[in-house]
């Protein structure tokens, strides 16, 4: 189901037929590097985190991480929209890319769009980012989506600290 659309994309919710691309997406080297590694071993594991991870969201909370999906060929290219965690009190916004899509402005038209849906449609009036310090890309365009840095967090004990920017 389409949830937004912009000049060049559609944001759309992901279904278990998109178990191949979230395979490719949550494998690539920025994912592992930035994000986490998800275990996401096999086109099954990929389909038990679309269900249990990405379904599950949009059922509990109205809205989560959508597959963004370029207008002109219909092709998925990476995720982007809000997370709900546990370790922070409001929703945060999430954006990947599959590496050959980055760097041009994809990431930004997606941001940018989710972080206006959430404010107009889902009446959400504090969005967060969380990033790593190392993530210069993921900085800039919070940055640039007109999120601040607010302090240093650690999203479990002992684990790596991140940045935590609020609108």
């Amino acid at each position: 189901m389409q949830i937004l659309e912009t000049e060049r994309l559609t944001l759309e919710e992901a279904n278990m037929e998109d178990a191949g691309f979230f395979y490719t997406l949550l494998n690539t080297p920025t994912w592992l590097k930035y994000i986490g590694d998800r275990g996401i071993r096999s086109v099954a594991d990929a389909e038990h985190y679309i269900q249990n991870s990405l379904i599950k969201s949009y059922r509990e909370n109205g809205y989560g991480l959508y597959k963004m999906v370029l207008k002109s060929e219909g092709t998925p290219i990476g995720l982007c929209g809000l997370v709900n965690r546990e370790t922070l009190s409001d929703p945060d916004i999430g954006f990947a890319l599959l590496p050959k899509y980055e760097g041009k402005g994809y990431a930004y038209e997606a941001a940018f769009a989710t972080l206006e849906f959430a404010k107009k449609q889902l009446q959400i009036s504090t969005i967060l980012a969380i990033t790593s310090e190392q993530n210069a890309h993921s900085i800039r365009l919070i940055e640039k989506i007109g999120l601040v840095f607010y302090k240093k967090i650690r999203m479990k004990e002992g684990s790596e600290e991140c940045l935590l920017y609020s609108n």
